[in-house]
């Protein structure tokens, strides 16, 4: 592309960016928590007419069950390149707003201040959804697209996308592809613009005992057995005061990374201070204990982490009582190679093996591992743009920390997949106070236009 060629673009995408605002405030007013099965009709209608208005074919998929599936469909320009394909994967759903009393405005009514909009949803994903369409309506208003353009937009990712494997088998002619751009991204606490060419795979449990059918006076504490004791008994066995996961079998399914692939991992940056002062942490990394590298942990090793534990009386003042029951909601990080049902398993012979027979565990969803090979071309084409549209370093992760579905993407596609996005380093996706900087919407829009310009080029 030649410099006037560029600047014109440049102008219209900022023009378009700015424009698109209004939009994404209606867009951001929808109350679409899909773990409350909220606005899902609503959004769906929303988005197929965003979708619409660009002249794009769009087709609602609601034949497998579970929230519908947009898919949407721009044939490359007259001066286009019609052979190349590049897939958008985004999500019109959001997570819940609680705790409600730590928002300063409403979460679901944009709150712009110096710059910053504030809204469930701004980062996680109504944001950069909207910022690609802005991107692509410049490119219509001036050269024309580049190459065809397909999105897949679900409506289920905040509830671990239980029904899209299904879809993607499915409809996988209707969604093929030469690349796909997937849905989230951010810069960090240095300004530099993340990039993701994987994710971490994951599976969540519920692990549950009951001795009694009521809660029990805790002086009958001498003679009967306590739940809520046992399953702390439990979880200790399962992980040890060094974190170090003890759970027999738990680490024997993972592919073992090369040494080309550590390499990687350990040169991308980690700021411990950053994200201590981002959290207000209290403790020092479980890593530091253990002498591991954080990119390490971070990139190539899986978790066990207590998410929730419920048992007995929580409330203000005194009760004095023996639980019933006692239950903890469990997640595991996996790395490639490794399955929930495997981990569901290894935790019900653990248990078994160390005299906890009457604690249950359930397996309530799971998410498999996956990464891009590192050396294909499309993943520096993304870093390469991304630096100039955001004239900053960008860094390519290997892969995230959290979890999608892109393995059944890579099943039923094959395709390389970089995730990038408009966030920030205090976006606090799933959060309070959720946030985006205008700036980043529109060098995020810039980033869009020049990565579908000389991806058609390619």
């Amino acid at each position: 592309m030649d410099d006037n060629k560029r600047k014109v673009l440049e102008e219209e995408v900022r023009a378009q960016a700015d424009r698109s605002i209004e939009t994404l405030y209606s867009y951001l007013r929808l109350k679409t928590v899909s773990a409350q099965n909220l606005a899902i009709p609503e959004t769906v209608n929303f988005v197929s007419e965003l979708l619409n208005s660009l002249g794009a074919e769009v087709k609602v998929l609601d034949d497998l069950g579970g929230n519908p599936i947009i898919y949407g469909f721009l044939p490359a320009g007259e001066k286009g390149n019609a052979s190349k394909t590049l897939l958008f994967y985004d999500h019109y759903d959001v997570q819940p707003p609680d705790p409600l009393d730590e928002w300063n405005s409403d979460p679901f009514e944009p709150y712009l201040k110096d710059g910053i909009l504030y809204a469930r949803g701004t980062a996680d994903n109504k944001g950069t959804l909207m910022q690609r369409l802005a991107a692509i309506k410049a490119l219509e208003n001036t050269s024309g697209l580049p190459c065809n353009i397909k999105f897949l937009i679900e409506g289920e990712e905040e509830v671990g996308s239980p029904s899209i494997a299904a879809y993607l088998e499915k409809y996988a002619d209707l969604f093929k592809a030469d690349a796909c751009i997937w849905e989230f991204g951010n810069k960090d606490a240095a300004e530099r613009v993340s990039l993701f060419a994987g994710i971490k795979g994951s599976a969540y449990y519920e692990f549950s005992t009951k001795s009694a059918i009521i809660d029990i006076h805790s002086s009958l504490a001498a003679v009967i057995d306590n739940p809520a004791w046992r399953l702390v008994q439990a979880l200790a066995s399962m992980k040890n005061q060094n974190n170090d996961i003890t759970v027999e079998g738990f680490f024997d399914e993972i592919e073992e990374p090369d040494e080309a692939l550590i390499k990687t991992v350990r040169a991308v940056p980690f700021n411990d201070e950053a994200l201590k002062k981002s959290f207000g942490l209290t403790r020092p990394f479980i890593t530091e204990a253990r002498g591991e590298v954080p990119q390490d942990a971070l990139m190539l090793q899986p978790t066990l982490t207590i998410c929730g534990m419920v048992s007995g009386y929580i409330g203000e003042g005194a009760k004095t009582v023996l639980p019933k029951e006692a239950k903890v909601k469990i997640d595991c990080r996996m790395v490639p190679g490794q399955t929930g049902e495997h981990l569901l398993a290894c935790f019900k012979r653990h248990l078994a093996r160390h005299g906890f027979s009457d604690v249950k565990v359930e397996m309530i969803e799971s998410q498999r591992a996956f990464r891009s090979d590192i050396n294909d071309p499309f993943l520096k084409l993304v870093k390469k743009t991304a630096e100039e549209a955001y004239q900053s370093e960008a860094v390519l992760y290997p892969n995230s920390a959290g979890t999608g579905p892109m393995y059944v993407f890579d099943k039923y596609l094959h395709l390389p997949i970089v995730s990038t996005g408009v966030g920030w380093a205090e976006s606090k996706a799933h959060a309070p106070n959720e946030s985006i900087r205008m700036k980043d919407y529109v060098d995020g829009s810039l980033h869009m236009a020049y990565l579908l310009t000389e991806f058609a080029a390619q």
